[in-house]
């Protein structure tokens, strides 16, 4: 990530949210105000994140409007300059938007740490959707997990009056089985590979994968589905195999943030984000999910009293960049 820009950099400010398909891009117009003017752009419809950036500009500013600084949560590492998204054939380089676009401070940054940095900002009802007995604690470290495309994982820590965002590659991990059902199905998956991480099964990537293994163990026919098939399924035709899918999934997920709430300490909440999470909603909430967060032993008090929240915002990212701007 780039050092901060000068906090003199004029209004307004460009916010943007760039995935492998859909590019969104905001305006901050005041100094703590809100991203206003949201459009979301296909990727595939122009050649360069500056030309759709050029795009968007052209009719969100008014004549004679320049902007002063500009913060682009990216769904890529930022290890390696310039950046190369996995499924666009955009490559991202600070300096081709510095110089492109006339924005004097560019910052690049993960989209899992902007939405970290979310965090402190998002309200409920209509931002994020709380649920269990666990108590806010708006002061302590935030986590935030997110299963889509892979199983992304970042922390939000306070540093006197500022947040720090800490980007982790939790997903990651060493899948941990919670029973002989799961114990069946890691067997299962575990063919093939050294290492089986919870991105493996806990992600649109490793879903398929997941309900393969689930009809093995309950020895039903084993079908090759996508991840929305299966979820229809599911939620809609309540197929047996399916449901138990979804299921399991939700419970493996409960416990993985349960580990993620302990590791960072994360008092101030853990918060559920990402394609897959956003899809289930209500399911996820009465799922086991809760249930297996909590059930961690001597900590299952220390887990009880935090609380876990659906993060439903479709623009959290842009929120989390204009803070990163801050």
């Amino acid at each position: 990530m780039q050092p901060s820009s000068s906090r003199s950099a004029p209004l307004p400010w460009l916010v943007a949210d760039i995935g492998g398909t859909n590019a969104r891009f905001g305006l901050v117009r005041e100094p703590q105000g809100p991203v206003v003017q949201i459009q979301s752009l296909t990727g595939s419809d122009h050649t360069s994140l500056q030309a759709a950036a050029r795009a968007y500009l052209e009719t969100e500013l008014a004549p004679g409007e320049a902007v002063g600084r500009a913060a682009l949560a990216v769904a890529a590492p930022i290890t390696e300059l310039p950046v190369r998204l996995t499924n666009s054939h955009w490559i991202i380089s600070v300096d081709d938007i510095r110089t492109g676009l006339d924005i004097p401070h560019v910052k690049l940054l993960n989209d899992f740490e902007a939405l970290a940095l979310a965090l402190p900002h998002l309200k409920a009802p209509d931002e994020i959707k709380p649920f269990g007995k666990g108590k806010p604690q708006p002061t302590w470290p935030k986590a935030i997990i997110g299963p889509g495309t892979g199983l992304g994982v970042a922390g939000c820590v306070p540093v006197g009056e500022r947040w720090i965002a800490v980007a982790a590659e939790g997903g990651h991990v060493t899948v941990a089985p919670a029973d002989e059902f799961e114990l069946a199905l890691v067997g299962i998956m575990q063919k093939g590979f050294d290492h089986l991480s919870a991105e493996r099964l806990l992600s649109g990537t490793g879903l398929p994968g997941l309900h393969a293994a689930v009809c093995e163990v309950r020895g039903e026919p084993v079908e090759t589905l996508t991840p929305a098939e299966i979820s229809k399924r599911a939620l809609e035709d309540k197929d047996p195999c399916a449901m138990a899918t979804l299921d399991t999934f939700c419970a493996m997920l409960g416990s993985f943030a349960g580990n993620v709430a302990l590791t960072l300490g994360a008092r101030g909440g853990v918060f559920i984000g990402g394609g897959i999470a956003q899809r289930l909603g209500d399911h996820l909430i009465r799922s086991r999910f809760r249930e297996r967060f909590e059930s961690k032993g001597r900590m299952s008090r220390y887990l009880h009293d935090i609380e876990t929240s659906l993060v439903i915002s479709p623009h959290a990212a842009l929120t989390g960049a204009a803070a990163a701007l801050r």
